[in-house]
């Protein structure tokens, strides 16, 4: 488990779990960071779709590095921003998670909520996940969240920008 904040920001901060709920909307793209045996990190962009702001599913080849790591290591590290913003405009989640390969038993299940068909992206179907297909579903169950605020935002005492702790899929 990382080493979340667990001071909270000044009165008048903004709703940290809208904002988580808002980065995670507005964005196709989240930075997976698993790591090998030796503990070295390895980050790879992934196409994602969130469900419940909980769980968070990608395609991958059962090939691909992190792939292979997450299988042996399923402990998983993920940010969530939008890098077009303007310097001083950021705002990001990050995620700490449990991922692994979603089962050929469990696809029929969850294909309904694994994927969003935005910027391009099409659904799969199960047949194409399976077997000899040479993608995997996958999926990173949250196990803690933190939303960045703002050095420049007069709820954060620090001044710096922080990561303070926040529950996206609370009364959802």
């Amino acid at each position: 488990m990382p080493n979340f904040s667990s001071s909270q920001p000044g009165p008048n901060a903004p709703d940290l779990d809208a904002t988580a709920r808002r980065v995670i909307d507005a964005n196709v793209y989240m930075t997976l960071a698993t790591r090998d045996a030796a503990g070295r990190p390895q980050l790879s962009p992934v196409y994602y779709t969130a469900a419940r702001y909980t769980d968070f599913y990608w395609v991958s080849a059962p090939q691909a590095r992190h792939s292979l790591q997450l299988a042996a290591y399923p402990d998983v590290e993920i940010v969530i921003f939008d890098s077009t913003v303007r310097v001083g405009a950021a705002e990001a989640v990050y995620l700490a998670a449990t991922a692994r390969q979603v089962s050929d038993d469990e696809l029929d299940t969850v294909l309904a909520e694994a994927f969003r068909t935005s910027a391009g992206a099409r659904q799969f179907a199960a047949g194409e996940l399976r077997d000899t297909a040479p993608f995997r579903l996958y999926v990173a169950h949250l196990t803690a969240c933190e939303v960045l605020l703002r050095g420049s935002d007069p709820a954060n005492a620090r001044g710096t920008d922080a990561r303070y702790p926040a529950h996206p899929g609370a009364g959802r």
